[in-house]
């Protein structure tokens, strides 16, 4: 057991100097906008027009901010899904004829996506400081938290078989559909962080900043393909349960007071579903389950218990959209099965 023991932590070590570049380089990134962010403060914009308006695009859109943003969207997200279908391919063969095989190292794929990735991303800080719009002028603001919101329904999805959905019980999901969700994942996952990055302007607001630093850290994960960081149960934790760092920070700028409804909301999936299946002991995942609940009651008594509705909207939506999921992909499999079986008539 022991010898098991350390041939993982080895290997954990291997890979943690590849997730400090990355992390290193996405660190520069972020403090990059911040010291080019006085440049962007002369930028005209309209008033703010509530909730469903998003208040960083020009007042008069121009056609070359629409066209640099799009084209520069189009190409980083057809880049990122070549290098995953190529991949897949991969994947298939066998070693010997240079298949990918997980490992503690980074296959030239994996540089070449992490390349890729690096000259978009500083592509876009170019295009913002020229022509500042991204494609938000065009697409409305729920489109890029909705398609991130998925991803993280999705995650629960394919996750099910580790940890389960609730308290660690599992609960019986088709292998069928769990195997076409992990298949297909990059693809989607590509379209939503991309799609979300380019939408912004790299603006130096605290919520921009954090954001980018959040959207980076997934397109950082998302290079990592085949390599063992990028199924380690401690990092992808990490990177999952930032989403409430994220939506706390900007909550909190925004104002409104709605800030313990993601607080709370996104804290009730980590104790009931995150937690759970990584090796914590009884004893440990209780009491965060017991800081949880007094953390709760704590905001809730001062904010009033009339509030604490708020606190099952997030989880519902999240464990509603893991169901809706599988019917839809369930549904999907079963329409292929049947055209395929028309086909062998």
């Amino acid at each position: 057991m022991s010898e098991m023991s350390n041939k993982k932590e080895h290997s954990f070590r291997d890979q943690f100097p590849i997730v400090l570049a990355g992390i290193a380089f996405i660190l520069a990134y972020v403090c990059l906008i911040w010291l080019l962010g006085p440049r962007l403060t002369q930028v005209p914009h309209l008033p703010d027009q509530g909730a469903g308006w998003y208040f960083w695009k020009l007042a008069e859109p121009t056609s070359v901010g629409r066209i640099t943003a799009w084209c520069g969207y189009l190409l980083h997200q057809l880049a990122n899904l070549v290098i995953i279908y190529k991949a897949q391919q991969l994947s298939v063969r066998p070693v010997e004829s240079g298949g990918i095989r997980y490992s503690n190292q980074l296959h030239k794929l994996n540089v070449i996506a992490l390349i890729v990735n690096a000259v978009f991303v500083l592509l876009h800080l170019v295009q913002t400081h020229f022509w500042y719009d991204g494609l938000a002028q065009d697409t409305h603001v729920f489109s890029s938290l909705v398609s991130v919101a998925v991803l993280l329904i999705w995650i629960l999805l394919m996750e099910t078989p580790r940890r389960g959905l609730f308290f660690g019980v599992k609960v019986p999901i088709h292998t069928e559909v769990l195997s076409f969700a992990k298949k297909y994942h990059g693809y989607y996952f590509s379209w939503a962080i991309i799609y979300t990055f380019w939408f912004h302007p790299t603006e130096a607001s605290p919520g921009h900043l954090w954001g980018f630093f959040y959207l980076l850290l997934i397109m950082l994960q998302g290079c990592l393909f085949f390599t063992r960081i990028h199924t380690n149960r401690y990092w992808t934790l990490v990177l999952e349960s930032l989403v409430l760092v994220h939506a706390v920070v900007v909550a909190r700028l925004q104002g409104g007071g709605m800030w313990p409804m993601f607080a709370f909301g996104f804290g009730s999936i980590f104790v009931v579903t995150q937690m759970h299946g990584i090796g914590w002991s009884r004893l440990k995942r209780f009491i965060i389950l017991c800081f949880y609940l007094v953390s709760l009651l704590l905001v809730y008594r001062e904010r009033g218990f009339s509030y604490l509705n708020e606190v099952f909207r997030i989880p519902v939506i999240d464990y509603l959209g893991v169901l809706l999921l599988t019917l839809l992909f369930f549904g999907w499999l079963r329409f292929l099965s049947m055209i395929k079986y028309q086909r062998k008539l």
